[in-house]
């Protein structure tokens, strides 16, 4: 299965969808986060100890989906242009690549340096 198509998957129906058990319990636990993020309690947390989470992961899974809801209001707020489906596939690669930090990003990429 290609990358595309096991996202198109998880989209479409999360619990038939090809990911193991414990990147469901993830993915689970942060719809949580987006849609009821003050009733999570310590059982949802033990739910992701028992998949092999730790709180090191649990904090980051938390804070990138806070942080992206952020962006998000932001941006709609803002007024900020949407990016084309393409824009977002080839930052996608960019990100797999070379990961979020600036400076991490190759010099080419229109960075200056530090």
């Amino acid at each position: 299965m290609h990358d595309h198509e096991l996202v198109a998957t998880v989209l479409a129906d999360l619990e038939t969808s090809k990911l193991n058990d414990a990147d469901k319990a993830l993915f689970r636990f942060v719809r949580k986060v987006n849609e009821d993020s003050v009733a999570i309690g310590p059982p949802d947390i033990a739910v992701l100890h028992q998949a092999g989470f730790t709180d090191e992961v649990i904090y980051y899974a938390i804070t990138v989906c806070s942080l992206f809801n952020f962006y998000n209001r932001w941006i709609d707020a803002s007024g900020v242009h949407a990016m084309s489906e393409e824009a977002h596939r080839t930052g996608a690669k960019r990100s797999a690549v070379h990961g979020y930090s600036r400076s991490s990003q190759p010099l080419s990429a229109g960075i200056p340096p530090k």
